[in-house]
C-alpha cells in the first residue's frame, strides 16, 4: 500500500510518496489508476537519481566504481540526515579526510578513502536489518566483494569490532 510509505522509516519511500502526492495535487486527477501511474514514474525516477548520487560520490572521491548494489545503497544516504548533516555529504567529507590522513601516515590512500566513503552505508540498511550500522554495513560490503581492510574499517569505526588494520582507527 503506497499510502503507508508516508509514515515509513525508509526515507526514500517517504520521498517517493511526497513527490507523488505533490504531482497528483498539481495535476488534479486523483484516482486509483492515476495514483499507481504517478507512484510508478516517481519510483523509477528516484531509482535513477539514487544511482546517480552514488556514482557521483565515487567520482568526487576519485575512487573506481564498486558493485552496483553498493552504488545504489550509498546513493540512498542522500535522503538520510544525522545531526543535521546529510549522511552522503558527510561520507564524502570523511573519505577526503581519510585520504589526507592516509597519505600522511603512509597508509593505502585508495583503501582509506573507500572505507571513509562507505563507513556509514549501514545507515541506508538499518531500517531493513537489525544491528549496529557499522556492522550491518560491513557485512553488506563484504558480501559484495570489498577488500578486507575496507570491511574492517567500516565495521570497526565505532569500536563494535576490533581494529585489524589502521583504516578503522582513522575513520573512528
Amino acid at each position: 500500500d503506497w499510502s503507508s510509505d508516508v509514515c515509513s522509516s525508509d526515507l526514500v519511500r517517504r520521498e517517493v510518496a511526497r513527490e507523488a502526492m505533490s504531482r497528483l495535487i498539481l495535476d488534479g486527477r486523483i484516482h486509483p489508476t492515476r495514483i499507481e501511474e504517478v507512484v510508478s514514474k516517481v519510483s523509477q525516477e528516484m531509482d535513477e537519481s539514487i544511482v546517480k548520487f552514488g556514482e557521483e560520490a565515487f567520482l568526487k572521491t576519485g575512487l573506481p566504481l564498486p558493485h552496483a548494489e553498493i552504488i545504489k545503497t550509498l546513493g540512498r544516504l542522500r535522503f538520510r540526515q544525522s545531526f543535521t548533516q546529510n549522511v552522503l555529504d558527510h561520507s564524502i567529507e570523511v573519505a577526503q579526510l581519510m585520504g589526507l590522513m592516509a597519505a600522511e601516515l603512509g597508509v593505502d590512500v585508495s583503501a582509506a578513502k573507500r572505507a571513509g566513503l562507505l563507513h556509514d552505508i549501514g545507515k541506508a540498511l538499518s531500517h531493513e536489518i537489525e544491528g549496529a550500522h557499522a556492522v550491518v554495513g560491513a557485512d553488506f560490503i563484504k558480501r559484495l566483494g570489498e577488500a578486507d581492510d575496507v570491511v574492517n574499517g567500516v565495521a570497526s569505526h565505532h569500536d563494535e569490532v576490533p581494529h585489524t588494520c589502521p583504516l578503522g582507527i582513522l575513520v573512528s
